[in-house]
């Protein structure tokens, strides 16, 4: 079979699994959830062996630190999995929710009820937890999904597969529900992107070069995000200790993931108290710093990298312990700078001034925008969605990190007893 006939019987098989789980009640999809947890907890042996040979073709392929990390599964990470499985389970169902009912002149009762997108693409990279954030979010919201993995996690992402379709039968759900590509074969994805008879919406997680391509080539809509070029501001009416804490924590908690602290941005009344201490702080973390002229300059001593920053790194998502940072003379040029540099993904102020703190959030453009706090929690679990698709800086559909609602859509119901209109 061609990659082309086997992606159109994967999709094939997905729109008609779709169609079933659209009217599944909450009690069979949460009976679902919980069986794949189980599955999980019982092939714990097999998914961390079948991952240690994922990771040993990584390192002699030569990935760097930050996608092995992504891509080990530990004994806490597959904790980590059930306790998503449990927390969606445990969500409220959106489909079928009713909401805005009114009646209008006419004497119609028109209201909008929320439903399935239907059949969800989606293409990663690396981490293996994301093949089972996606399956739960995706079964809980009514969606079948058809998921490709990074070929340098196929192992771990097969054992995982296989959990999955346990929790479904034993729910007596279609096992063909959530179905794992099982060939590496990159012009999978090409195929996947094109599928407009049988998938709906297509959701890239992954590198630049993965996401630029799918927005390129899809015939399918598509939610994404391409940078996580985070800033964090530190404004004139900072706390210190505040401001030096959550730069500390938002750069150094995980470098390789598109929250991380990427840009600060700290007001040049501040810079001379505020920069030598930061410095000082980030200094056991080994952080290569990319200073403006004016942050070079009150740095104070640093035994670690420091480099003259230029124009590209404004704009870099490093993924990586490296910092730019550029001292601003206001509040007005750190929202210019954020706008017009960052990625829309997330930002944060640090700041004691409640109106500037509203101010900042009416005007940048950012999925999330955060006050005294790091960017770090910009997360679906941390925002009490159980997991998340994704994040995404579009405007349409979703937007921010995408939950059950995100992968629901709208349409309008209308009751009525004989009406006609004249």
């Amino acid at each position: 079979m061609s990659v082309a006939e086997y992606m159109q019987q994967i999709g094939a098989q997905a729109k008609a699994a779709a169609t079933v789980l659209a009217t599944v009640p909450s009690l069979t999809k949460n009976k679902a959830l919980m069986a794949m947890a189980s599955a999980l907890d019982s092939s714990r042996l097999s998914l961390i062996a079948a991952n240690t040979k994922d990771l040993a073709a990584g390192r002699a392929n030569g990935l760097d630190a930050s996608m092995l990390d992504r891509l080990t599964v530990t004994d806490a990470g597959i904790d980590a999995m059930m306790l998503g499985l449990q927390q969606v389970a445990e969500l409220a169902d959106p489909v079928g929710e009713i909401s805005d009912m009114k009646f209008r002149p006419s004497g119609i009762q028109l209201g909008k009820m929320r439903v399935p997108l239907g059949v969800v693409g989606i293409i990663y990279e690396s981490r293996p937890n994301v093949t089972v954030d996606a399956a739960s979010l995706c079964i809980k919201s009514g969606n079948a999904a058809i998921l490709r993995g990074g070929s340098e996690a196929s192992h771990s992402n097969q054992v995982i597969a296989v959990c999955l379709k346990q929790g479904l039968l034993a729910a007596g759900l279609p096992a063909t529900s959530v179905q794992v590509i099982e060939t590496t074969d990159r012009a999978a994805v090409g195929e996947l992107i094109t599928l407009t008879k049988f998938v709906d919406v297509i959701v890239p997680r992954g590198g630049k070069s993965l996401i630029k391509r799918v927005s390129a080539e899809a015939r399918i809509p598509v939610i994404k995000h391409l940078d996580g070029n985070c800033h964090v501001f530190i404004e004139d009416e900072a706390d210190a200790t505040k401001a030096i804490n959550i730069v500390i924590n938002a750069k150094t908690r995980r470098y390789g993931v598109c929250n991380a602290l990427e840009s600060l941005l700290v007001c040049e009344s501040r810079a001379q108290e505020i920069l030598p201490q930061l410095a000082q702080g980030l200094q056991e973390f080994d952080i290569e710093l990319r200073l403006c002229l004016l942050a070079m300059a009150q740095i104070g001593s640093y035994q670690g990298s420091l480099v003259a920053a230029t124009e590209d790194d404004w704009y870099t998502e490093y993924l990586a312990p490296i910092l730019s940072v550029k001292v601003v003379s206001d509040m007005e040029a750190a929202i210019e700078h954020i706008n017009v540099y960052g990625s829309h993904h997330t930002d944060s102020m640090v700041t004691e001034n409640y109106t500037k703190a509203r101010e900042f959030i009416a005007r940048v453009d950012s999925s999330s925008v955060m006050i005294n706090t790091s960017t770090a929690f910009a997360d679906g679990f941390e925002y009490g969605l159980g997991a998340e698709i994704g994040i995404s800086t579009d405007k349409i559909h979703a937007r921010g990190p995408v939950g059950l609602e995100g992968l629901t859509s709208q349409k309008y119901i209308v009751f009525g007893d004989g009406h006609t209109r004249s």
